[in-house]
């Protein structure tokens, strides 16, 4: 057992600081998630630019889904999610994320992930039937439809829009522009819970866990470059020009789908949009927060597999 403190009761004494997958069962258990989990591997792939990328692998066959987390997050924010699912999934680490290498010029705008997720993608997961993102993820996940059109059959996404306003992701914002070094991992837990972010603080814990390492000092710090970006480093996401390339998919018969959380970053006008812009998308309604898949796995996975079909 690791000598990294946790709130009271947080788990088992399941954790192994050498296994990443040792606390999935007590995962579940927070959720009253009930399964047989499929086999998960970490797998990395480089690509033509040089880019390192690091992606979790679900199942034993060929993916069946591309998942891309958000701004701050990692592969392991679908854990959950993709336990309900239970189907063969590809998890990818963005750029600048997770074990995935970070870029020297901090750019880490939907576009330019793009071009080395995709190339992930077609070497991991070329048959999926879907590719689906969540807030950046979602974002990059129009993007790679922009330059591999031929990769995204289905189109999915959690709580993003092009139409959305930036104010709207405020608290995402907030969170990441406080301290860059933790004394723990608790001190990480209690800023998330301050700004409404998790589901509880059990399921924090263990996020946080993914989303940290310890540095040469014994101080915690998040494993994205997010908050540690270089002067200069390009933020502007431009969300209205990825109304072209979403409406250039869907014009081509790509089915689209908009998952969004009652509590989320999407206002009533800005979903109203969505199938104005986008006739013929399937949009659904979830009860919770914009990280769906890490607080309403089952309702997410649910209207994953009727995407899926």
């Amino acid at each position: 057992m690791s000598d990294v403190p946790f709130p009271a009761g947080t788990f088992s004494d399941a954790y192994d600081p050498d296994d990443e997958f040792s606390l999935l069962a007590d995962e579940a258990a927070i959720f009253g998630i009930a399964v047989d989990f499929q086999p998960v591997e970490r797998v990395s792939f480089e690509a033509s630019g040089g880019q390192q990328l690091s992606a979790l692998r679900w199942g034993t066959a060929t993916p069946e889904i591309v998942l891309l987390h958000g701004g701050g997050l990692n592969a392991h924010t679908w854990d959950m999610t993709i336990a309900v699912l239970d189907r063969p999934a590809l998890a990818i680490d963005l750029p600048g994320h997770g074990h995935s290498a970070w870029r020297s010029d901090g750019d880490y705008r939907p576009r330019t992930n793009a071009g080395p997720v995709a190339e992930a993608i077609a070497a991991l997961a070329p048959d999926a039937a879907a590719v689906v993102g969540q807030s950046l993820g979602g974002l990059t996940t129009i993007a790679v439809a922009e330059v591999r059109p031929d990769l995204v059959r289905r189109l999915g996404l959690v709580d993003i829009s092009p139409g959305l306003r930036i104010e709207d992701a405020a608290q995402v914002r907030d969170f990441l522009d406080g301290a860059t070094s933790f004394a723990s991992p608790n001190e990480i837990v209690e800023r998330a819970r301050a700004f409404g972010i998790g589901f509880s603080d059990q399921s924090l814990a263990i996020g946080v866990l993914h989303n940290t390492r310890r540095g040469d000092d014994g101080r915690w710090v998040f494993r994205h470059h997010l908050t540690t970006l270089p002067e200069g480093a390009p933020a502007d996401f431009d969300f209205p020009s990825y109304w072209a390339p979403l409406e250039a998919a869907a014009s081509r018969g790509v089915p689209v789908l908009l998952v969004h959380g009652s509590r989320g970053f999407l206002s009533p006008p800005v979903v109203a949009e969505f199938p104005e812009r986008i006739p013929g998308a399937t949009v659904v309604a979830i009860d919770g927060p914009h990280n769906l898949q890490e607080d309403a796995p089952a309702p997410l996975a649910a209207a994953l597999a009727d995407f899926l079909g």
